[in-house]
């Protein structure tokens, strides 16, 4: 199951996780970002017990967004203990977005 973020407990979930974490930054607005939407979802139960998978609203965690430099969406970036690791811009297919995790 996909994780809603907001500012208030996107460093929380970062970096509290023992498992890597794949945050979708997105906006409701966005037609790649819907393309991609049942795309994370799949990933998200997938990758179950692996990898958390989250979702952060650009336009309710614009914090967040700013925070690590989200110009364009989707963006997709993959977090280990807390740290970014590897970031995808646009939308590019389901196993381009898992390689993220699991490179």
């Amino acid at each position: 199951m996909v994780k809603i973020l907001t500012d208030s407990d996107f460093e929380q979930v970062i970096t509290n996780s023992n498992i890597p974490v794949l945050v979708d930054f997105y906006a409701d607005w966005c037609g790649p970002c819907k393309m991609a939407a049942p795309i994370v979802e799949q990933i998200s139960t997938e990758l179950e017990g692996k990898a958390l998978v989250c979702k952060a609203n650009i336009d309710k965690c614009s914090a967040a967004a700013s925070k690590y430099n989200v110009a364009s969406i989707p963006c997709f970036v993959a977090f280990n203990n807390g740290t970014e690791s590897r970031r995808q811009v646009g939308f590019s297919g389901k196993d381009a977005i898992k390689n993220l995790i699991n490179d």
